[in-house]
């Protein structure tokens, strides 16, 4: 499954901040420094859809606030559901 995500990191906390523009808005306290934020999005992405940190990938945009996200193992049925229900 692969999936768009727009993070905003240094935020007050980590919490899902619903669809814009077609993407996946995820909020981090952690900084955009040495790979921090994509660390801390591949383990708030694995606890909200109950998957090791392992099976997300970041395949484009590690550098930047618009990512290109893979998930191993789930359908995109699957991550919805999850995803309303975190």
């Amino acid at each position: 499954m692969i999936l768009k995500v727009r993070v905003q990191p240094r935020s007050a906390a980590d919490a899902l901040g619903g669809i814009r523009e077609g993407a996946l808005v995820v909020r981090l306290t952690a900084p955009p420094v040495d790979g921090k934020a994509n660390a801390a999005l591949a383990r708030f992405l694995g606890r909200a859809l109950r998957v090791p940190p392992s099976a997300i990938e970041v395949l484009r945009g590690a550098a930047g606030r618009d990512k290109l996200v893979r998930i191993a193992g789930l359908t995109r049925a699957v991550v919805r559901d999850l995803l309303v229900s975190a």
